[in-house]
């Protein structure tokens, strides 16, 4: 599966920004999808993941209460609503898709990734 990612930009503190990720290539639906982010000068990182049925997340302690993940397999699109943002949320982020049922927060087990997008928060 090719991913694309998009969405986003340069957003003041407290702001919110749409990730998305375009799949396209294989059945999106067989796959469980995954964010990570990549600061400068750091190693990347778990965000969120939801299973292939977009029924079942897990975040990361940092994001959570104010990412959301989500997955439109209709639409074969993945999401990340990020809400209430802080200066340490700057970072490359990427989407990731594993061909699973579960919900995988290891980076290790991802087998497609997408080109990433760069996240900008001003303080």
């Amino acid at each position: 599966v090719q991913l694309q990612a998009s969405g986003g930009g340069l957003v003041q503190a407290g702001g919110s920004l749409r990730l998305s990720c375009a799949a396209s290539g294989r059945t999106f639906s067989a796959y469980g999808m995954g964010w990570f982010r990549q600061a400068p000068g750091k190693e990347r990182e778990f965000v969120a993941a939801v299973d292939r049925s977009g029924a079942i997340t897990s975040y990361a302690g940092s994001v959570k209460g104010r990412f959301t993940i989500s997955k439109d397999n209709a639409k074969n699109t993945g999401y990340l609503q990020m809400n209430s943002l802080k200066p340490e949320d700057t970072a490359v982020y990427y989407c990731a898709a594993v061909l699973t049922p579960r919900t995988v927060v290891r980076e290790i087990e991802y087998d497609f990734w997408g080109q990433g997008t760069q996240v900008t928060v001003s303080s």
